[in-house]
């Protein structure tokens, strides 16, 4: 969005994050919280001052992710604090504003639309060297006003697993957003492949080529693939983030070649 076309409260209360990553899926079931989560923490484990902010209007599941469950942020008058999660990021979520954490959001347009407002003009962010923002997924309206609202987009990151189906979602994707004229960093290729812990054979469940294949096709950098890890499984479960629980494993080390090439890409010093 163009700086003309951000709320003046927006830009104003937006002014300290100096970099923006928003994280978007074709579908569902891909991992893109995940993704999302560990981003942010994996910039924090680097020294940097991080936020993130969960608009995933009907699955906002990075409060469970970062062990944050059940916490609520403090309000003073229109200033929102967002709720510190570890390593210091700065969170907030749709969760934070729900009575019970498995509540459904059934929320109508101009509601959730006046949450993500308040979110990106009243949560007190402060200086921030980078935000990472969790989307829902799919490419409907509320994708679109949610680029159109927030300033001084970096980019998009795509979350995408190798099977036909998944990658063609992402295709339709990336084509709204590159509509949106709003860059694309790249595709993250998640469940690429299970690795037996028997044996060390890997085995392609979700196929391979696909997601590969769209980054050609469009122009765009493939930033890495993800393995299917039963650990990051239950590290989610218990809301810790694998980035910072299992630093050594195969995940984590093919997780910071991803955030290697993010930190290039928008030039995070």
């Amino acid at each position: 969005m163009t700086k003309s076309m951000v709320p003046p409260e927006v830009a104003e209360n937006m002014k300290g994050v100096k970099h923006k990553i928003v994280v978007l899926s074709g579908k569902g079931g891909v991992g893109k919280t995940t993704v999302a989560t560990n981003l942010a923490m994996s910039f924090a484990k680097r020294g940097k001052t991080a936020g993130i902010l969960d608009v995933d209007i009907y699955g906002p599941n990075v409060p469970k992710l970062m062990g944050l469950d059940g916490r609520h942020p403090n309000a003073e008058g229109n200033v929102i604090e967002p709720v510190e999660g570890p390593l210091g990021v700065r969170v907030m979520s749709m969760a934070f504003l729900l009575r019970n954490s498995d509540d459904a959001v059934a929320w109508r347009g101009p509601l959730v639309a006046k949450a993500i407002s308040q979110f990106l003009s009243e949560v007190r962010w402060g200086d921030l060297d980078v935000m990472v923002v969790d989307l829902p997924p799919g490419t409907g309206d509320e994708i679109l006003s949610i680029l159109q609202s927030i300033p001084d987009i970096d980019g998009v990151v795509i979350v995408s697993t190798p099977q036909e189906v998944a990658v063609m979602d992402a295709r339709r994707a990336i084509q709204l957003v590159e509509r949106m004229n709003v860059p694309v960093l790249g595709i993250v290729e998640n469940m690429a492949e299970f690795v037996c812990p028997e044996c060390g054979k890997a085995y392609k469940i979700f196929g391979e080529g696909a997601a590969k294949k769209a980054a050609e096709d469009y122009g765009i950098t493939h930033l890495g693939t993800l393995p299917l890890d039963p650990r990051v499984i239950t590290l989610s479960d218990e809301g810790t983030p694998f980035v910072v629980e299992d630093p050594d494993s195969r995940t984590a080390k093919a997780f910071a070649g991803l955030v290697d090439k993010l930190a290039e890409k928008i030039n995070l010093e």
